[in-house]
């Protein structure tokens, strides 16, 4: 499955280049940094997220290079070093880089992405880490979002025509499919990624005919086998449910073909399905199903089902490839560690603002899960170099709230990370789009169901260890005593 690769090099912020240039000749040009990027806050003030968008940035890390004409566009800036130029121009990619695996949930603070190497490479690979993971995790946390709202009905993708560009309907389309949508209208993404492409007609093909029997009646003709008809171009009740009906009749059933569906983009949806439904039945067609679409997302979806819709599938556009009303999904790149000569040196970001406070060091996330229900339990950030022995009880406690103490037992710890690129080579080989939306299902079925409401979820705890807590403890008091 051959997918084109472009070059993106160049998609980095000016300060990227700007600290790089200067630590080249400094004493810190040999400084091995180590950057974790983490989000502070779940989209839509939900439970959880989910982690996407591994793929892509191993195809950026592996074609990271500069070419000639980058390097004369620099030098054109009259802001560099000549000697940086040249380091630029023999640019090579020797990083270490874990992640946690795509279609994980994730929760506020843990490390998602840690990026290991020589601080001038380090620097430069912050921006495509941020947007690269922001927004894929973005949209498959929306797509699960909307797929949990539809319980159990197939939702499709169709938002690529309201995405804010062409690369962004190509990815979120496949960010929609890991987070849980069953396939997409965007032809480039289902090629290139191996899931289903899905879609019906416009409302323009029935214009185009003279009557809406007409139009129906030459696709019917054209696809017989995967015939669903759009509806609503004038009337559902009047005209295009009936006029759907005689179609079946007299192009499908001498056929011996039966329908797919019809598809209703307005009004009041609810209110039709309803009565598009008994049309069909009493018609002879119980199997024809009905698709919606229309601005949907997760509330209108819940409130359709809660209020007795008869609706099969979804078709959500704008809302999913958007993430609307969210717009970012705040996931930042932040310096943890130092290591020259062999010493490795915590660092930690200090701000009067809490929630901006760093985790220094370098971590290894953890889940915790119980043996007998198979459901997470916490997450817990350790040391590096500290394990979780789930041999023995274990206990957990609140980071901020340190007496709130429960001791876990009977559980199994899993790292959350995986390492992706070792000096600069890649280890890990992506999955399949359609494997990578199978794990996130199971993964997502470890949730209790107060993590999983749209409304005031319950909390899922991300727990420091014991010598985490107190190396930022050590270092809070160190740096931030004149914080008031």
């Amino acid at each position: 499955m051959k997918k084109d690769i472009k070059d993106l090099t160049m998609i980095m912020d000016l300060y990227e280049m700007t600290m790089a240039n200067g630590i080249l000749n400094s004493d810190m040009k040999d400084t091995i940094t180590y950057f974790d990027m983490f989000f502070r806050k779940v989209p839509d003030n939900g439970g959880f997220a989910i982690m996407a968008g591994i793929e892509q940035l191993m195809e950026y890390f592996n074609n990271l290079h500069f070419d000639n004409e980058d390097i004369e566009y620099l030098r054109s800036l009259n802001l560099f070093c000549e000697e940086f130029i040249e380091y630029l121009s023999d640019f090579k990619f020797t990083c270490d880089v874990w992640a946690i695996p795509e279609g994980t949930p994730i929760f506020p603070g843990e490390p998602i992405v840690t990026v290991k190497g020589p601080a001038i490479q380090a620097f430069l690979v912050e921006t495509m880490v941020l947007l690269t993971i922001n927004h894929q995790s973005l949209i498959a946390t929306k797509a699960n979002r909307i797929a949990t709202a539809a319980q159990g009905r197939a939702v499709m993708e169709f938002g690529a025509r309201r995405a804010h560009s062409y690369d962004a309907a190509v990815y979120g389309a496949r960010a929609a499919v890991i987070g849980g949508c069953v396939g997409t209208s965007c032809v480039k993404s289902a090629k290139d990624f191996g899931v289903a492409a899905s879609g019906t007609m416009a409302h323009s093909w029935v214009q185009l005919f003279e009557d809406e029997y007409l139009a129906f009646k030459t696709y019917a003709e054209r696809y017989p086998n995967t015939c669903l008809l759009l509806v609503d171009t004038y009337n559902v009740l009047k005209s295009g449910v009936p006029n759907a009906i005689k179609v079946f009749d007299e192009v499908l059933k001498p056929l011996g073909k039966r329908p797919i569906g019809v598809r209703i983009d307005s009004g009041d949806i609810t209110y039709l399905t309803k009565k598009v439904r008994k049309m069909l039945d009493d018609a002879g067609y119980p199997d024809c199903k009905i698709c919606v679409s229309n601005s949907l997302d997760e509330y209108l979806i819940r409130d359709m089902i809660m209020q007795g819709a008869k609706v099969d599938s979804f078709g959500v556009g704008e809302r999913l490839i958007t993430a609307a009303p969210e717009s970012v999904f705040g996931g930042v790149y932040k310096l943890a560690a130092v290591e020259k000569d062999g010493v490795v040196t915590p660092r930690i970001k200090i701000s009067e603002n809490t929630a901006k406070i760093t985790l220094p060091g370098v971590k290894i996330p953890w889940r915790l899960f119980d043996k007998e229900t198979g459901k997470a339990i916490a997450d817990v950030i350790t040391l590096n170099d500290e394990k979780i022995d789930d041999t023995k009880p274990y206990e957990i406690f609140d980071p901020i709230h340190t007496w709130k103490r429960k001791t876990v037992e009977n559980f199994v710890a899993k790292k959350l990370q995986v390492k992706l690129f070792e000096n600069g080579k890649q280890i890990y080989e992506s999955p399949s789009v359609k494997e990578i939306s199978a794990y996130r299902e199971s993964q997502v079925e470890t949730l209790w169901e107060e993590v999983k409401r749209f409304e005031k979820p319950h909390t899922y705890y991300v727990d420091l260890s014991e010598g985490l807590w107190a190396q930022r403890n050590e270092l809070l008091i160190k740096h931030g005593g004149g914080i008031k």
